[in-house]
């Protein structure tokens, strides 16, 4: 297993943690989307996060997805991750480049800017659940904190961390989601903050050999742990020409026939994998007569 999470819970079950190693799956999403450094990191993060969020789900087909639009030069991050924390993402602008902080660290704050982040959790029902906060910093693990807080009423502490080589490969990603429980004293919410403020960075905890077992023990060590599963992650887009082609069925009679007329031809991109599917005037023609509207 080479990425993958771990779910734990505190021996008292006043804690619950999710820390997980996205090296892998972060460096795929780089080769696919030829993301730049700013880029890789903020995209990165987000699917980390999104891996751990998704394996919060319960039912087999719920997807969860987390959306973030900001007025800087990313424009936006988009990542979906499935129960069985199979995710999929795409940033905005891959090519962005912007200096160095003054600490020396990728400035993905201002890559992201100022705006919101939303989270949508369709689990089968009539309607999705949504919700949205504005953004606090651009840094993703602060906003998915604030989001937890303001949405949800859930204390939780989230790190996330992306290291990028100089051939612009994934040389570290991971994370962790920390929540207290309800019925979690003042003293261990003190006690687990001080904790995970006194932490290294994921990324060199990562880069150091540990493994999301280590992670977590640092985390949970004083208050004892049990770990409650461990699950593979990996980047899946699962597009096909049939669920193109249904996409387009799906743009009824008059949107096809305009396209025919017009162009001839159809190509469209997946903004998951960038594969790219082609229909010429006949196929488009044999769409045309299974559109129904």
């Amino acid at each position: 297993m080479s990425d993958y999470i771990v779910r734990a819970l505190s021996t008292d079950g006043t804690i619950r943690a999710f820390a997980a190693i996205t090296t892998d799956m972060v460096n795929k999403a780089q080769k696919i989307h030829n993301t730049y450094p700013i880029a890789t990191a903020a995209l990165g993060r987000t699917l980390t996060a999104a891996a751990m969020m998704g394996n919060m789900l319960k039912g087999n087909k719920d997807t969860l997805t987390i959306q973030i639009k900001g007025d800087g030069p990313l424009g936006g991050i988009v990542a979906v991750a499935d129960s069985k924390a199979n995710v999929k993402g795409y940033v905005y602008h891959p090519d962005v480049d912007l200096p160095l902080k003054s600490n020396g660290k990728l400035d993905v704050g201002g890559a992201v800017g100022r705006g919101y982040l939303s989270v949508v959790r369709d689990l089968g029902l009539k309607e999705p659940y949504v919700g949205q906060v504005p953004l606090t910093t651009g840094e993703i693990a602060e906003d998915l904190t604030y989001y937890y807080a303001r949405s949800e009423q859930i204390p939780s502490a989230i790190a996330l961390g992306v290291l990028v080589d100089i051939d612009l490969s994934v040389k570290a990603s991971g994370g962790f989601i920390v929540q207290l429980m309800p019925d979690a004293s003042e003293t261990v919410a003190e006690k687990l903050e001080d904790t995970v403020r006194k932490l290294p960075s994921v990324t060199s905890m990562i880069s150091e050999g540990m493994g999301p077992e280590d992670i977590l023990d640092k985390v949970l060590g004083e208050f004892g742990w049990n770990i409650s599963e461990k699950k593979e992650t990996q980047y899946v887009c699962g597009c096909s020409r049939e669920r193109i082609e249904r996409a387009l069925v799906s743009l009824g009679k008059k949107e096809l026939e305009d396209i025919i007329e017009e162009q001839g031809e159809a190509e469209l991109t997946c903004h998951f994998c960038n594969e790219i599917y082609h229909f010429n005037k006949e196929q488009l023609k044999f769409l045309l007569e299974k559109s129904t509207r």
